[in-house]
């Protein structure tokens, strides 16, 4: 009846979805598994990406298993700058001193030359408080500051006064605290030529020159902030004169110069200020001014009452100070590296090549930004067009963006103009067309075709482009829902994006427009913990194990020692997982469809009964022992070509970032072939035996023998494809392939002919007992597995020839440039050496940018003056005072103070503690480095509990919504 039918029909739909279910076996997730597993472990025993660094040793690590075929397909990169594009370690270099310059090193010609390693530096073992690890190659300085010149004189003493640096004793030695690298940098120069920082209490600063203490009377500190961009001290001498020392940014000291400097001097200090800027050094001015006791007098009372105005408190003191540092007397300039971490400029720059993008999310000021930049390579000289946005409003912001949207539309469709004298422009390299793409993408295994070797090579050398910095007040309104398309669309245009100031929450901000507007893999990199919401943000997570604590490394996907390790696990690692996650897809699909729907042509001749074409035993051993092992071979040991090809030539990635590899094409001819296969591996040994008779005359048209020659002919044909597939052969791919051949034969003599009957009788196999032998020695047998293997493994040789031969990948004409013996041209290696040249002191548009750069935050003057950093901190003085302690005195003289000092130093009204300085194990040769309110301290180890987030009550606030707000506290807290 109908019931029936419908009973039969819904039981018999059922039993080949339980059939046929092996389309998608439980195999292919733990086989996907099992290769994403392996994957993390080359890159866990990656000896190349092993950091050494003695105790700090750091090797690379995977802390997931489900991205490394992603890092095969990143288009954008997000990096921090400090500490993982730089070591976040200053050294002291160069400096202008009277107009003259000090610092380069001449060869025997006479031509200015880069120091290196042989390069021979000033012996200071005349100057007992000298640190081994400071080098400086410029006998002219030193000679200049024995002979105790003016200048020089001036110029040491100003770097030795004028800082916020607290000294203490480790292991009997002097070590300073800086609360940036710049001033632990100036500080420890003037200490090496014989200027040595003593010791400081609120109210005095002890100096060491040229073997004599001197002790100064601390005046007055005028605090550093973004807006003066310099910072003052006010001392009194042993000689009763008050002076006052300032350093800050050229373009502000310059325009507080007394009138009556000659003009060779500003001239020459300005051209000396362009050339360290143009080497990517960070440079400060400094002047100095004597004043008048009586003048100081009356100035320090209008602080004071200014200091305790109820209105208008921070313009009133910003006023006076402004006052106080006019008519300045100019000494010179300073010019500090910011130490590049090794191999920053060779990795972007093959990172650039590889078509990836990489944006610099940074809290840094513009101008270090900028400076960094260039150090890296990630701006040059070259760049056509640097815009800085820094509008104040949303309708400035749109405007400058709009703008800056029609000048690069301008350049980058402009022709390179011709000409004698001018140097051309050079357009942006177009790496994909998508018609290269479609007519490229012609054979699963020639899915891009690339021009020759010479032509890659010469495309290498184009450079140019444009480039974007815009500021963290800006980019908040650039990332407002009006304006985030505009900027989205004038950032992609650019070869360099640097957005500065930047909070943790804006860096996680940029990176999801771009996640959430461009269809590519973004990859986040940072050191600290200021950097973990990007990196939790982005498609991949890479924390670099530097000098700010372990959160970045926690929170990350992947951890490397160095930023220089992330070309390796993208060009090498990532792509080598995606090319062999690609192919093992590739042939899963297909064999498993080649295994699934032979079972389903059988099914129109055995009623729909959802009897099996094969035995049970072999169907449940098919994806677990015969076929199991070579692809996951192939998966985990294939490569097209070697890592040092991978990193030779970055081209070979652009096919990831496309996805070119695997996509929904690849998948349908992955399928259609399978159902090919199927077809055949049924159809010809169902010929074959179709009332076919042994030469005895014995029937040989039985289910049995069909069965075995089929299932035959299916492990023999998906293993010759996987043989094809295998592109690196290895004693463990000749023997998983071959040995799962032998492996099958072996289970059926076994299962068929050696086992007792008695043991197999109970089960669906005992129908086949004997078949072995009884087929194999037909012919049947063995024309039905050649035309088989001819129908279906011919056609894809002849295929895999023809490409090659036609239309060879990039990746086929390395491996036959390999096989050949050619090793690639020593050009290459040259290709990406980088070195601060003389030639790289100009930019190309012949325009002289400023180098100023100080990580300095604003607010510890005022902790100096308070005597809140003094609270731990003994055994201050030299070696020669070293029985005494210094502590906060009780003098009738108080130094200025912008607010009034409390009684106690333990804590305020808010119950929020004060400030002290940690002591502690310090690393050797690591400056500490201690930010009042910003995002991050270089050492959590030393980070007070109270201290885990930035105070409300001081400086610049970052509220919930990302605003900014003024906090108005009298009294600075930590």
């Amino acid at each position: 009846g109908g019931r029936q039918i419908a009973l039969i029909a819904f039981l018999q739909f059922f039993s080949y979805v339980i059939l046929l279910n092996t389309v998608v076996p439980i195999s292919l997730y733990v086989s996907v598994k099992i290769i994403r597993f392996i994957h993390s472990l080359w890159i866990n025993y990656d000896t190349k990406m092993y950091y050494e660094n003695g105790e700090k040793s750091v090797p690379a690590k995977a802390h997931t298993t489900t991205l490394n075929e992603e890092l095969g397909q990143v288009q954008y990169v997000f990096s921090d700058k400090t500490g993982t594009l730089t070591q976040n370690i200053m050294t002291f270099n160069k400096c202008t001193i009277n107009g003259i310059s000090y610092g380069d090193v001449y060869d025997n010609k006479g031509e200015i030359v880069e120091p290196s390693d042989r390069t021979p530096s000033l012996d200071f073992s005349w100057n007992s408080s000298s640190e081994s690890t400071f080098k400086f190659y410029d006998k002219n300085l030193m000679d200049a500051t024995k002979r105790q010149v003016q200048e020089i004189d001036l110029f040491w003493r100003l770097l030795a006064l004028c800082h916020t640096v607290m000294p203490e004793r480790d292991k009997g030695q002097l070590v300073y605290q800086a609360q940036s690298p710049d001033e632990h940098a100036l500080t420890s120069a003037a200490r090496n030529f014989g200027y040595v920082f003593r010791a400081r209490t609120p109210q005095s600063i002890t100096i060491e020159v040229m073997g004599k203490e001197e002790t100064h009377d601390l005046l007055s500190i005028l605090d550093f902030n973004n807006d003066r961009k310099r910072m003052s001290v006010i001392v009194r001498g042993s000689d009763g004169k008050i002076r006052l020392y300032c350093k800050g940014a050229d373009m502000m000291i310059m325009q507080r110069i007394h009138p009556s400097t000659s003009q060779i001097m500003r001239t020459s200090t300005n051209t000396h200020l362009a050339d360290f800027a143009n080497i990517g050094l960070r440079t400060l001015c400094l002047a100095y001014k004597d004043i008048d006791p009586g003048y100081f007098s009356d100035w320090e009372e209008r602080v004071k009452k200014a200091g305790t105005a109820m209105q208008n408190r921070e313009a009133g003191i910003d006023a006076l100070y402004e006052e106080m540092e006019r008519d300045l007397i100019l000494i010179g300039a300073t010019a500090i590296e910011d130490k590049l971490q090794d191999g920053v400029p060779e990795a972007i720059a093959r990172l650039s090549e590889a078509n990836i993008k990489i944006w610099v999310l940074t809290g840094d000021k513009t101008e270090t930004a900028i400076n960094i930049a260039y150090s890296c390579r990630l701006l040059t000289d070259e760049t056509k067009e640097i815009v800085v946005v820094d509008g104040q409003t949303e309708s400035e912001v749109e405007v400058q963006l709009k703008d800056t949207r029609n000048t690069f539309e301008q350049i980058l469709a402009l022709p390179s103009p011709g000409g004698v004298g001018s140097k051309p422009r050079i357009e942006i390299e177009t790496i994909h067309e998508d018609s290269d793409i479609v007519s490229s993408a012609r054979s699963m295994d020639r899915n891009i075709v690339t021009p020759d070797l010479k032509s890659a090579e010469m495309a290498e050398q184009d450079s140019g482009g444009v480039a974007l910095v815009i500021n963290g007040d800006s980019l908040a309104f650039a990332l407002g829902p009006r304006l985030e398309r505009t900027f989205l669309e004038v950032a992609c245009m650019c070869n360099a994006v640097i957005c500065c100031r930047v909070t943790p929450l804006q860096k996680a901000q940029v990176v999801d427009l771009v996640k959430r507007n461009k269809k590519a893999v973004t990859l986040s990199i940072g050191d600290g913990a200021n950097d973990v919401s990007m990196i939790k943000t982005a498609h991949i997570g890479v924390g670099i194990s530097g000098q700010e604590g372990m959160q970045a490394v926690l929170a990350s996907d992947y951890s490397i020692g160095q930023f220089k390790y992330l070309e390796r696990l993208l060009l090498v690692h990532g792509r080598w997982s995606y090319i062999r996650m690609a192919k093992f897809l590739r042939y899963f699909f297909y064999k498993n469809f080649a295994f699934t729907l032979t079972m389903f042509w059988y099914s129109f001749f055995c009623g729909y009964s959802a009897q099996t074409v094969f035995d049970a035993i072999l169907i449940a051993c098919y994806n677990l022992f015969f076929t199991a092992l070579p692809v996951l071979a192939m998966g985990s040991l294939d490569q097209d070509v070697d890592d040092h090809y991978s990193l030779r030539y970055p081209k070979l990635y652009l096919p990831g970032q496309f996805n070119l590899f695997f996509n929904m094409r690849i998948f349908i001819y992955s399928v259609l072939h399978g159902m090919f296969s199927s077809l055949v591996i049924f159809f010809i040994p169902y010929g074959a035996f179709y009332n076919a008779a042994a030469s005895s005359g014995k029937d040989l048209d039985d289910y049995s023998s069909l069965a075995f020659t089929t299932f035959t002919a299916l492990v023999v044909v998906v293993t010759g494809q996987i043989a094809f597939d295998t592109a690196y052969w290895t004693a463990i791919s000749h023997f998983v392939i071959w040995g799962s051949l032998v492996l099958y034969f072996f289970v059926c003599f076994l299962l068929y002919e050696w086992l007792p009957v008695s043991w197999i009788v109970k089960t669906s196999s005992s129908i086949s007992f004997g078949v072995v032998y009884r087929t194999m020695v037909t012919p049947h047998f063995w024309f039905s597995l050649l035309m088989v293997s001819v129908v279906l493994l011919l056609p894809v040789m002849l295929n895999r020839f023809f490409w090659l031969d036609t239309h060879p990948s990039f990746a086929d004409r390395l491996r036959i440039r390999r096989k050949m013996g050619k090793k690639p041209s020593t050009k290459d290696d040259k290709k990406t050496a980088f070195k601060r040249t003389a030639a790289t002191r100009r930019s190309v548009r012949g325009s002289l940018r400023s180098g100023y750069a100080f990580s300095h935050s604003q607010g510890f003057g005022e902790l100096i003056l308070k005597g809140k950093l003094f609270k731990n901190v003994e055994n201050l003085r030299g070696k020669n005072n070293s029985g005494s302690k210094i502590h906060p005195t009780s003098d009738d003289y108080q130094p200025i103070l912008v607010s009034s000092v409390p009684e106690s130093s333990e804590g305020s009204s808010s119950g929020a503690p004060s400030m002290h300085l940690p002591i502690g194990k310090h690393p050797e040769n690591v400056p500490h480095t201690l930010n009042v309110n910003t995002e991050d301290w270089s050492h959590s180890d030393f980070r007070p509990s109270y201290a885990k987030e930035p105070s409300p009550l001081q400086g610049t606030v970052i509220r919930g919504d990302g605003r900014r707000q003024r906090a108005i506290s009298r009294e600075t807290q930590v």
